[in-house]
């Protein structure tokens, strides 16, 4: 049976021959091969974004639990107000009247603060919904663009670690990704840590009485450290009958838990702030309070989930691993080599070499790779170095060659080329 001619004049016959079968299957392939790499690549990425998603839901959590407990004591006051009205059999009707008004006055106080929490829980529930729809809204065609706002989100988050929040607002702001960063999270934690940096534990303290049931929960003595510095500080300011009730109060619940770190401060009293003892000395001194602020650090990341390094650290890291090797930090390091600069050395200093499973050439003049496209040359001393380099030098020479390390001079023509197997 024929087929008809279709009416742009091409034919169509039920035999395929082996080559258009070929092509076929090589654009079939090829179409599908490439957004398949992009969604692995994908999918990968998105396992990096644990912390994207914790954090709003910790505060929101953290949120919740506070307007509960608020509003759990003002209904108890006002309960307990209430039975006491009810249970007066001399009470006037004037009194009466009084603490009728006052109990709404109350519940009217209440009513504007469960508004003001709802307001405030709905706020971040709905920033959770925005970094969900941000997260189910990438695909291949949009990776990169979705990748950029991840890069903006990476710089915000470390310029709010480095305490730069005006800077990060100003990003967040200018990008439109607010509901995509966790500034406001910062800022609770820049009280605190503004606090320790001027010596004083009482924001700190604050913070742990707001999430004390967590931090029990997680078996944490950063409170303990904070109480055992706020006596120390007594301590060094000779007031020795206060740190003495501070002790008693504050200190005595921790000694079941923590007895031989107590028995130790306590020995402050007897040896005083000037002491020459280093078991004791290193109690009064200021790099106390900045182990105070890296355990707070510590502490408040742990709380909500998130890297206690800024997450720019982490994708530098991840990236300086793949390029440090020894080479890297000899005096004659190639300027292009991100590993020169004193800054990435620094970052990459806790990370192990690189695995290279092929060696490389590079040209002790030139820095740059020596391959086919720029075969190494051996001269007459051993010595190797680049076609291109020796070229250049030879033209600049009149077809004479120095080697830079030992001053040997040759001509061009003594070279010999060297393979690399």
């Amino acid at each position: 049976m024929e087929i008809d001619p279709l009416p742009n004049g091409s034919g169509s016959t039920a035999a395929t021959t082996p080559e258009a079968a070929a092509m076929a299957t090589s654009i079939t392939v090829t179409s599908i091969t490439a957004p398949s790499s992009k969604l692995s690549h994908l999918t990968e990425s998105l396992k990096l974004e644990h912390q994207f998603l914790r954090v709003p839901f910790e505060h929101l959590k953290k949120t919740i639990r506070a307007n509960h407990r608020a509003v759990e004591k003002e209904v108890s006051s006002v309960i307990s107000s209430v039975t006491d009205v009810a249970d007066s059999d001399e009470i006037s009707k004037d009194d009466a009247i009084l603490s009728l008004t006052s109990l709404v006055s109350r519940l009217q106080g209440i009513k504007r603060k469960l508004e003001e929490g709802s307001r405030t829980e709905n706020l971040q529930a709905q920033r959770c919904r925005a970094r969900l729809d941000h997260l189910e809204s990438v695909d291949a065609d949009n990776i990169s663009e979705w990748s950029n706002v991840r890069l903006k989100r990476i710089l915000v988050d470390y310029m709010s670690r480095m305490s730069y929040y005006d800077t990060a607002l100003k990003l967040a702001e200018s990008s439109n990704i607010q509901e995509l960063v966790d500034i406001d999270v910062f800022q609770e934690a820049k009280k605190a840590i503004d606090g320790l940096r001027n010596r004083e534990v009482g924001p700190a303290l604050a913070w742990c009485a707001d999430n004390k049931s967590r931090l029990k929960k997680s078996k944490s003595k950063f409170e303990f450290q904070l109480r055992l510095q706020e006596f120390v500080e007594l301590v060094r300011a000779e007031n020795y009958m206060c740190a003495i009730f501070y002790a008693r109060k504050y200190l005595s619940p921790w000694g079941a838990t923590h007895l031989k770190e107590l028995q130790r401060v306590m020995a402050t009293l007897a040896v005083r702030s000037h002491t020459e003892c280093a078991k004791y000395k290193v109690l009064f001194e200021p790099k106390q309070w900045d182990f105070l602020v890296d355990q707070f650090k510590q502490e408040f990341c742990r709380l909500y989930g998130m890297t206690v390094e800024p997450l720019l650290n982490i994708y530098l890291q991840a990236g300086l691993s793949a390029l440090k090797t020894p080479y890297c930090y000899e005096d004659d390091c190639t300027k292009e080599d991100p590993l020169s600069q004193d800054s990435f050395r620094k970052l990459a200093m806790p990370l192990p070499y690189s695995k290279q499973h092929h060696s490389k050439l590079v040209c002790y003049i030139t820095k740059e790779l020596m391959d086919t496209e720029n075969p190494p040359q051996v001269l007459p001393n051993g010595y190797v170095y680049s076609t291109k380099a020796l070229k250049e030098m030879a033209e600049k020479n009149n077809g004479k060659i120095t080697c830079p390390r030992t001053g040997l001079v040759c001509s061009y023509s003594d070279l010999v080329k060297a393979y690399i197997s």
